[in-house]
């Protein structure tokens, strides 16, 4: 995995540097520069010669100087943090701020797209990591930058579009695919036991008494340490779950019995709240096709 560059490094311009390396290992050493063009895009797929080499493979804990935008067209990534875990479907971009850990599973990802964005670029963008939403536009300009990510520089048209592009991302609605975890030892003794069996009905106070501590205590510090109440915490845990099952193609009404609910519609409501549609269409295939830049 990538490792900071060294401060005495020559700089390496990005033709030289792919046509001296393979393009995934080239995009790597681009990703640990502070200079350049404050945001390089490639596309991807499951391939050894791609840009962005993607299929199912998992990441130790590493960390960029750039940050990291990027968003899959199928299969699912599970990005782990210090602030937490979060879940990214198809169609959604996930960021990662510049220097943060992260380590990585990717599960069939056969194609999408990855950006990485300089330290003064990022300013603007979230500081701890999240899901957003991805637009026709965000879309339509990522397609358009990586036509140019091996240029020497970019001209002030190219620019202008990257300014906007970095708009899209900053203003773009966060999705509620972030699962933060309590440090306290006895919250995370519940949130384990609830992450290993999602099903589990068990209230607010049959937890706090199983874990030691009385439900005042234990509504107070999960707001505390996560941020969210313990029924929301619950919620978003069987989210992941359900949305991990989904992504594997496994069918709503097994998902939904898996959880504990009653009915798959009891489950779909749920889902639609969270996400404004149905399982279904939030996993539809609305694929971007790509520039064939690599054949």
């Amino acid at each position: 995995m990538p490792t900071p560059a060294s401060p005495d490094k020559p700089v390496v311009s990005a033709a030289a540097s792919r046509d001296a390396v393979s393009p995934n290992q080239a995009l790597r050493e681009l990703s640990e520069r502070s200079d350049g063009p404050a945001l390089i895009a490639v596309w991807g797929e499951d391939r050894p010669d791609s840009d962005f080499q993607l299929g199912t493979r998992e990441t130790g804990w590493h960390s960029h100087v750039r940050g990291q935008i990027f968003c899959i067209d199928n299969g699912l990534v599970h990005v782990r943090t210090r602030h937490g875990s979060w879940l990214l479907p198809p169609h959604r971009a996930g960021w990662i701020p510049p220097g943060e850990p992260h380590m990585a599973s990717i599960s069939g990802v056969m194609r999408g797209w990855n950006m990485v964005v300089t330290p003064e670029a990022s300013r603007g963008l979230p500081a701890v990591p999240c899901v957003v939403g991805v637009s026709e536009l965000m879309r339509a300009l990522v397609q358009r930058a990586v036509t140019w990510t091996w240029q020497e520089q970019l001209d002030p048209g190219q620019d202008r579009m990257i300014a906007v592009l970095l708009d899209e991302v900053a203003r773009a609605p966060h999705e509620p695919l972030h699962l933060p975890m309590p440090s306290d030892r006895r919250l995370l003794r519940i949130a384990r036991a609830i992450l290993a069996g999602p099903q589990d009905a068990r209230t607010l106070a049959h937890w706090a008494q199983w874990a030691g501590l009385s439900p005042r205590t234990l509504s107070r510090l999960f707001i505390v340490e996560a941020g969210i109440s313990f029924a929301q915490w619950r919620q978003q845990a069987r989210l992941v779950h359900a949305l991990e099952r989904l992504a594997r193609g496994e069918a709503v009404a097994a998902v939904a019995d898996a959880l504990g609910y009653s009915t798959p519609s009891n489950f779909i409501a749920m889902f639609r709240r969270c996400f404004g549609e149905s399982p279904a269409r939030y996993f539809a295939q609305r694929r971007i096709e790509g520039p064939k830049l690599f054949p």
